[in-house]
């Protein structure tokens, strides 16, 4: 559809009555990063016009700089709409595509003028009033945009060339002692890209002042080498090329974006790092493996809420217990990161180490809800359904015990759906609690059904997805499915009950007996 893109900018917006601005917005500070003056208004218009016809659900915007030329693409996963229209914009070309699942509406602008043009207009345009002011807002904007580390010094690249220089290189280190490396390297003239690459390879950047701008000459360009610190930390430099000599007010210019552009690489590290972390112990929260069981069909479908999949408070797990059981558990800890995981945490293993001792599931709540309690001013609430798996001859004997819990439901294969539990306090709350266990039988094809609130209480305006017994009918429709598509059934008919995303963690479990 189109050459090799020089540089690609995208956002990504959730609909409502905001998201065609936002959309324009974004492509305003596209086009004034990329110093593309020329072709501002009508790209806002262009972008405009298209968002207006995909503003209902959420999408993409990518824009590509194409050398000669920019082009905006529209993404958005496929739904059934009216036939695209046409950007009221002047466009050299405009069409749709699509790939796999998602529809892409796209159309391409045509460049006027030459890179060095418009960078020297841009310096006399600076030169006569306040300009510069804008530059480093819709700088600063572009650089708040992305919590993406290896996005930060693309966009550092783009936002100086050409306006400050003609070319432009990112260096990073690992460390403030590391040895630093070229992570990007942009030049308003793309077909010199190469040959530049070589010249800096014999560059020593390292021979820079990390502390304060200085200059270092190669070949036929003058090179301003500008320090990327941020909270006392040093964490590159930016270089920037140009065959003259640089003014005054353009080191200025170069100095403030360094400053902008390293706190904005610092906050990304330090967002990658947390989100690493964040993944890391929700792994370590999950269970290692699934268990083969004898007779048991199971499917499990687990979602936490938040853009990072931060640590949710949502848990399940199964496990080997005995010679001939199983356990297995569904649980809610109330709220989510690192408080919820350490509940989280402490009820898996909990759960794990009290079963192999040999305690009924009964009496593992009992000691939880204790264990819980001594935790103090950590303590969180927490749900669970706990139930312990025996084979039969018939198929499968269950013993569980719903605490504070969204009751289990069995479904019959003639498609009969009945609630199985008797609940009971949820743990973390009350001392003296004693909890009993209700035995289930599943017939060979019969399903338990467990879930957490996130399927239960999934809202769309006032009503609840469980409200009038919301939940039993959707399981209804499942009779004769494995285990898998019961699951995902469920998993579905959450997602679709409300247009909005879900807030909160979703965790869903089905046992099917063979």
């Amino acid at each position: 559809m189109t050459a090799s893109p020089h540089a690609v900018l995208a956002a990504t917006f959730a609909p409502g009555e905001t998201a065609v601005t936002a959309a324009m917005r974004f492509t305003r500070e596209v086009m004034t990063a990329w110093a593309t003056g020329g072709v501002l208004h009508t790209a806002e218009q262009v972008a405009g016009d298209l968002a207006e016809q995909v503003a209902d659900e959420p999408f993409e915007v990518i824009w590509k700089h194409l050398g000669d030329a920019v082009q905006v693409e529209l993404r958005q996963r496929y739904l059934s709409q009216g036939d695209p229209k046409a950007p009221s914009g002047n466009v050299e070309e405009w069409g749709v595509t699509f790939t796999g699942d998602s529809r892409v509406h796209w159309a391409r602008l045509t460049l006027p003028g030459s890179p060095d043009m418009v960078a020297a207009e841009w310096l006399e345009e600076s030169a006569r009033g306040p300009h510069w002011l804008g530059f480093l807002a819709d700088a600063s904007d572009l650089l708040a945009g992305t919590l993406d580390p290896d996005m930060v010094p693309a966009i550092i690249a783009q936002v100086v060339v050409p306006r400050l220089s003609s070319w432009c290189a990112v260096y990073t280190s690992d460390s403030s002692l590391g040895p630093m490396r070229l992570v990007y390297l942009w030049h308003a003239d793309e077909a010199r890209i190469d040959g530049l690459r070589e010249q800096l390879a014999d560059m020593d950047v390292a021979a820079a002042d990390a502390r304060v701008t200085s200059t270092v000459h190669l070949a036929d360009s003058q090179v301003l080498a500008v320090p990327l610190t941020a909270r006392g930390r040093g964490l590159g430099m930016m270089c920037l090329g140009r065959p003259d000599r640089f003014p005054d007010d353009v080191i200025q210019f170069a100095e403030d974006i360094g400053r902008r552009a390293a706190l904005a690489m610092d906050n990304a590290r330090l967002y990658a790092q947390q989100a690493a972390a964040n993944r890391a112990l929700q792994r370590s929260l999950l269970p290692p493996n699934e268990p083969e069981v004898p007779g048991l069909d199971y499917g499990v479908i687990y979602e936490p809420a938040g853009e990072t999949n931060e640590v949710g408070g949502d848990f399940y797990d199964l496990f080997k217990a005995g010679d001939d059981s199983w356990r297995f558990a569904i649980g809610d800890v109330c709220g989510t990161g690192p408080e919820a995981a350490a509940v989280t945490g402490l009820a898996r293993h909990t759960l794990r180490l009290l079963a192999r001792e040999g305690y009924g599931v009964a009496a593992v709540l009992g000691r939880l809800n204790q264990a819980i309690l001594e935790e103090g001013e950590r303590a969180r609430f927490l749900t669970l359904l706990h139930g312990d798996i025996t084979p039969v001859a018939s198929g499968l004997e269950v013993r569980l015990v719903s605490a504070g819990h969204p009751e289990a439901l069995r479904l019959k294969p003639s498609g009969k759906v009945e609630a199985v539990t008797t609940p009971q306090s949820l743990l973390g709350v009350f001392h003296e609690v004693m909890f009993e266990a209700d035995t289930v039988h599943l017939e060979h094809g019969d399903v338990l059904l467990a879930v957490t609130d996130g399927v239960t209480e999934r809202r769309s305006g006032g009503r609840l997805l469980d409200d009038d017994g919301g939940l039993a009918k959707l399981l209804a429709e499942c009779a004769g499915l494995s285990a898998r598509a019961v699951a995902e059934r469920i998993r579905r008919g959450a997602a679709e009950f409300a247009s909005e995303p879900s807030q909160d963690d979703l965790a869903i479990v089905v046992l099917r007996a063979r």
